[in-house]
């Protein structure tokens, strides 16, 4: 519930501030005085956007306070969600400066306007934001309807399945627009990957071969210097290893008469020992190495596959090419395992549909259990204020699975029992739809927690009897909600439980706006003006305290 709300420096207000009661509360005043600037600056902190323009004085800064009285429980997910602190009274802060800077808090603590504004969807509904145009909207049909039907919790799972079942989609979608592109090259990569496949090449074996060629292209001059050196090692007539082995033997039997002779002679065994394990490696080689023309031609021919197979690829080493393979074969299995992937998805999305059908079909029956009662309650409210002929139907068929179902939802109106029902933005006039919504609304809010509603001008297109209904209602409204409501009708003055005066007044030479709260006697004299002028005639006057039940 809004308590009060103080405005400084807005528009042509430079200060002003406001008690309201907790049921019904009217607000009239002279066109031009100032009643929807209340509402305007009411909804800056609501969240709307600010605009430097509307600063009453440019050298300052605009501050606009709305003080309310909140069920902790109401909007205790908000604050815990946003890590506010939660108390008693809220007090919500809007300021602008003349540069345009603009500045929120919640009980002092900096928010955004983003969180604002669903920080006011707990706390208020603002009519000028839930107009009559939005009668012809589906969505709002939609809403009016599921909130008579009351079910968050199952409007909820459904659309945390809906959520699921786009998000598959999208993928699904992807994985199979992939596909396609990737079948594109699947037959290029797959040729591609075949190749490397057969050449089966191992690591470094390319570089080895070319190893292996130098050693096969030169064997007989490898083998020449092999026997050669294995021959003056051992088989000469005089083998060096033979010469080692004396000069040793020489060196060790000098070992008494010099101490420095028996290392010099373990260094020539030493030396006699490696020469030694020389001779029967090059031996060793010498028996390897074979010229095999055959061996030649074949390694040839690899080592050509090999550097066609570099050139192709761009890469310089056997190990550069078997990635090249390796991620072949991870883009081949990519595309084969798509048809899988896309499988698993396809029967996903039908889990959900299903899923999904059977959620909007419990759905759909809720709303169907309330639209006979809605049409035939908004039928006897149209009735009461001044429309006995309209009729309201709300037309429901099958349609798409949406986020919110798969109902397709009409509010069709006949205004003169013409059994002609067309769609009510299309057929209404101002005036009907104003009472329209004013009906429609005065029904939903017994199914939603909205503290405070808020109507300006609300009787448009209304008068007499017409009017008088719709301040019962709106005093009926009241007796579970705050209302505050702008109106030009005497009649609906008459219900307010407090009665709010707009007016303009000169101060220091600049026009500003001021409220104030009429007592008794001042209502009477205001809503007589309203019935016959500035100059309220006896008769007008006793209309008024008739209206205020107040005896002459």
């Amino acid at each position: 519930m809004l308590q009060r709300l103080t405005i400084t420096n807005y528009a042509i207000i430079d200060h002003l501030e406001v008690d309201f009661s907790g049921n019904l509360n009217v607000i009239t005043g002279e066109t031009g005085a100032g009643k929807s600037i209340l509402l305007g600056a009411l909804s800056l902190i609501l969240g709307e956007r600010a605009d430097p323009g509307v600063l009453f004085d440019k050298t300052g800064k605009c501050i606009i306070e709305g003080f309310f009285k909140v069920k902790k429980s109401q909007v205790a997910a908000f604050f815990q969600e946003h890590e506010l602190d939660l108390e008693d009274q809220l007090i919500i802060r809007r300021e602008i400066s003349a540069t345009g800077k603009s500045r929120a808090f919640v009980n002092d603590t900096p928010v955004n306007i983003s969180q604002l504004s669903e920080l006011s969807s707990y706390l208020v509904d603002l009519h000028q934001q839930f107009d009559t145009l939005a009668l012809g909207n589906a969505d709002f049909q939609q809403e009016v309807i599921d909130a008579l039907v009351n079910k968050p919790a199952e409007m909820q799972q459904y659309h945390q399945v809906f959520v699921q079942y786009v998000q598959v989609q999208k993928k699904y979608k992807q994985l199979f627009d992939s596909r396609d592109s990737a079948n594109k090259e699947l037959d290029y990569n797959r040729f591609l990957l075949e190749e490397l496949t057969d050449a089966g090449f191992s690591t470094h074996e390319i570089e080895d071969l070319e190893s292996e060629l130098q050693t096969l292209s030169h064997a007989e001059e490898i083998k020449n210097t092999l026997n050669r050196v294995y021959f003056q090692l051992k088989e000469d007539e005089q083998p060096i290893l033979q010469q080692l082995k004396q000069l040793q033997s020489s060196l060790q039997g000098l070992a008494a008469f010099h101490k420095e002779m028996p290392a010099i002679a373990e260094r020539l065994l030493s030396s006699y020992l490696e020469l030694q394990d020389i001779a029967g490696e090059v031996e060793q080689i010498n028996d390897q190495v074979q010229y095999d023309a055959q061996r030649i031609e074949l390694v040839n021919e690899r080592m050509a596959l090999g550097y066609r197979l570099f050139k192709k690829h761009a890469v310089q080493t056997t190990d550069e090419l078997l990635a090249i393979k390796a991620e072949l074969t991870v883009k081949v299995d990519n595309v084969l395992n798509l048809d899988e992937q896309l499988a698993s998805l396809e029967q996903e999305q039908t889990r959900l549909k299903e899923q999904l059908l059977q959620l909007a079909g419990v759905i759909s029956a809720y709303r169907q259990e309330q639209a006979s009662p809605f049409e035939k309650q908004v039928n006897v409210l149209l009735a009461q204020v001044g429309m006995p002929n309209a009729r309201l139907k709300v037309d429901m068929v099958a349609g798409e699975l949406n986020p919110y179902g798969q109902d397709t939802i009409d509010f069709l109106f006949d205004a003169n029992k013409s059994n002609q029902f067309a769609p009510v933005g299309k057929v209404a006039s101002g005036g009907e739809l104003s009472r329209l919504m004013l009906c429609i609304k005065s029904l939903v809010a017994q199914s939603v927690s909205l503290p405070t509603l808020i109507f300006d001008e609300i009787d448009t297109g209304i008068s007499g009897e017409a009017a008088r209904q719709v301040g019962i209602i709106l005093k009926d409204l009241a007796k579970s909600h705050q209302i505050i409501c702008i109106t030009h009708q005497p009649q609906i003055a008459g219900k307010a439980d407090a009665h709010y005066f707009v007016y303009k007044e000169a101060k220091a030479e600049k026009v500003t706006t001021s409220v104030r709260l009429l007592s008794k006697e001042e209502r009477v004299n205001k809503i007589a003006q309203m019935l016959s002028g500035e100059k309220p005639t006896a008769a007008a006057l006793e209309n008024a305290r008739e209206m205020l039940a107040i005896p002459s």
